[in-house]
């Protein structure tokens, strides 16, 4: 698989700190999908402006789309996950 084209169906999340994993179909949302899950996490705006769902990537090429990281922030593992994708067929989140 291309490490530049996102999985044709969707991708998992997975959550470092409790292992917890949580599909994201073509299209949706990182955020949506956990919230989904009942999860609690931090958001405001959910389009990639606010910069309020800030999420730290431990493992896999997310798809960034937001309109806040800088691309150094990005290399540092920064990850806006209301609006992100993924680029590989798993994006682990420090979560």
């Amino acid at each position: 698989m291309s490490d530049t084209a996102p999985p044709a169906d969707g991708f998992t999340v997975k959550l470092a700190r409790s292992g917890k994993e949580v599909f994201v179909p073509t299209g949706g949302s990182i955020l949506f999908a956990l919230l989904d899950e009942d999860l609690q996490i931090p958001f405001a705006c959910g389009v990639g402006i606010c910069g309020a769902c800030w999420q730290r990537v431990v493992s896999g090429k997310p798809d960034h789309r937001d309109f806040v990281l800088s691309d150094e922030e990005r290399e540092k593992g920064a990850v806006m996950i209301c609006c992100a994708g993924s680029l590989t067929p798993e994006l682990e989140l420090d979560l």
